[in-house]
């Protein structure tokens, strides 16, 4: 039986709770809270958290969590997210308001705070904790027994440990994995983002118990500049960390291709008692800010591969700025997760016409005119240096195991009722969903965005936004 819990772990149940039928074997729990959709970056931003209110809407809409163990998402403490972050910037983050950023001028500059790409927002840490509660409760959850746990709220894979960047600003993402390696000795995190999952790569370096590989568009100068194919790891992480560079308006069949050879090998050689798959739609075809051309069958097949190993599985989200494509992504992947088939008819629902005109789960926004210049010869390459470089890998890692912490099993979780709400999406600033952004108008140059902060010995990764280039409102 899944319980509709409106808890994320054991105890009385709410007369609110809902007994259902699970038909899937594996078991999956799911995060979310109807607060992460509601807030707003600011008019003009393009990382709108009301797409996590569509995408909820619709895995609603098909039923799907009755297929699931659905858990209202607490919110971290300090504690929990300076696990990673440095305490000072937590605490800044935990002060600092739209009323009185002015006071704090000079921490909005050391932890790259109130630029455009990361402005101050009202409820700002609040969001934060609720994205990273969603993920170190699904790591937990996966510890717990679950097979597969699910926070869309997460994957904000940019954020580093003294700062933010690229609209991240804690990072939930390894804060799970910390969740994981409690039990687990090695873990793989995968990155389908347009962009380089950096922050996680960087968290993670030196180490030999976490193998990140990300694919994403990499160029020199499309955000955040990093992600080069020798980016090996260095230290006891050498070789740890594997880059796949690729190149614009790569198609399904490109990437299915890549994402598969490379992943099996990864599999094989590591052999990961945990994953960790961060699911960013800006990959998507039609993207505002992405540059790939995959369709939402396209990009769910990389859940489709990884679920196939039967390793415990964190799926989360990233990116994704055509919110309605980011919406049916991520619930055609929750049915992924849960062995269900969709129709392709989208159920009838309170925002039904963001999804026009033709009202389908896997619309057709794959341009059939963009030229993939990725050949096989190219990702050949590629796929050849990644497993030169997993053959110096001599064995997989072995770790002793940790103590398992004593809150491990008990989820110190909120109480209260758990219902599922819409949404209103600001139609106002979504009146053209299918509008491009040329991200280089509002990013750095590459050799602007690798210059080092001698202070904090970190990337420079800001992605500036003008005030007068606003990519929602055509004119």
């Amino acid at each position: 039986m899944s319980s509709y819990s409106t808890t994320a772990g054991p105890g009385p149940s709410s007369s609110l709770n809902v007994n259902l039928t699970a038909t899937n074997k594996d078991k999956v729990s799911y995060f979310f809270n109807e607060t992460t959709a509601k807030f707003h970056y600011g008019e003009g931003h393009p990382m709108k958290p009301a797409r996590l209110g569509l995408a909820h809407n619709l895995i609603i809409g098909y039923g799907l969590h009755k297929k699931m163990h659905c858990y209202t998402q607490r919110r971290a403490t300090e504690s929990e997210m300076s696990e990673f972050h440095s305490e000072d910037y937590i605490e800044f983050l935990r002060r600092v308001t739209p009323d009185n950023a002015n006071a704090f001028s000079k921490f909005l500059s050391r932890f790259n705070v109130g630029v455009d790409d990361c402005p101050v927002f009202e409820g700002l840490y609040d969001f934060c904790r609720l994205s990273a509660g969603g993920s170190i409760e699904g790591g937990r959850k996966l510890c717990a027994g679950s097979d597969i746990a699910i926070n869309w709220a997460g994957g904000l894979h940019h954020a580093k440990k003294f700062e933010a960047s690229g609209f991240c600003y804690v990072n939930d993402i390894v804060l799970g994995i910390l969740q994981l390696l409690r039990i687990y000795p090695r873990v793989v995190y995968i990155d389908i983002d347009v962009h380089h999952g950096d922050g996680v790569q960087e968290a993670f370096y030196q180490s030999d118990r976490v193998m990140t590989v990300s694919f994403h568009r990499y160029d020199g100068s499309f955000f955040p500049g990093t992600g080069s194919l020798d980016e090996i790891g260095i230290r006891a992480g050498k070789n740890y960390s594997v880059n796949v560079p690729l190149q614009e308006h790569i198609d399904d069949t490109s990437y299915s291709y890549i994402f598969e050879k490379v992943m099996q090998n990864v599999m094989d050689v590591y052999q990961p008692s945990a994953v960790v798959l961060q699911c960013g739609a800006d990959s998507l075809a039609g993207d505002r800010l992405g540059s790939f051309n995959l369709s939402i069958k396209g990009h769910g097949s990389c859940v489709a591969f990884m679920k196939k190993f039967k390793v415990p599985l964190l799926v989360l989200g990233g990116g994704g700025y055509t919110i309605r494509n980011v919406a049916r992504a991520w619930c055609y992947e929750t049915s992924l997760c849960t062995n269900t088939d969709l129709s392709d008819s989208l159920p009838q629902n309170q925002y039904i016409m963001h999804y026009g005109p033709d009202y389908k789960l896997h619309s057709n926004s794959v341009d059939k005119n963009a030229e993939n210049a990725n050949t096989r010869q190219h990702l050949d390459q590629i796929y050849i240096a990644i497993r030169e470089n997993l053959r110096n890998l001599n064995w997989a890692p072995s770790v002793a195991m940790n103590e398992i912490p004593p809150d491990l099993q008990g989820f110190n979780a909120e109480t209260g009722n758990w219902e599922p709400e819409i949404f209103k999406v600001d139609e106002a600033e979504d009146k053209n969903p299918e509008l491009r952004v040329d991200q280089g108008k509002y990013g750095l140059d590459a050799s602007q965005r690798l210059r080092r902060d001698k202070d904090m010995n970190e990337y420079d990764e800001r992605e500036m936004y003008e005030g007068d280039h606003d990519q929602d409102h055509d004119g």
